[in-house]
């Protein structure tokens, strides 16, 4: 939900309330939870949480970000278990190299 990724609450809140699927993820495969845990809007991220939002759908999930950029304040709210906690997190893709000339 583009709404929620650009921070606009009030949008995103009309646009739940007017069924938008909070569980819906892009064609990159990621969720609108774990979009705005990556931007850190965490008033957002209790609106998709309080709506039922998955913090385990979409690669990277939720919790896998709020991990990788020590987002700790947002796993309780994303109930984040002990196995969670365990689990190895993606590391990010890798920017391209440029190819060698000869």
């Amino acid at each position: 939900m583009l709404a929620a990724y650009n921070g606009h609450v009030e949008l995103t809140e009309g646009l739940l309330s007017r069924g938008a699927d909070v569980n819906r993820v892009n064609d990159r495969g990621q969720s609108p939870l774990a979009g705005v845990v990556f931007k850190g809007y965490d008033q957002i991220v209790q609106i998709l949480a309080n709506k039922g939002a998955d913090p385990r759908l979409g690669t990277p999930t939720a919790i896998q970000i709020a991990r990788m950029f020590n987002k700790t304040d947002l796993l309780s709210v994303l109930g984040a278990t002990d196995k969670d906690m365990q689990e190895s997190v993606p590391l990010p893709p890798s920017a391209p190299q440029p190819k060698a000339t000869t």
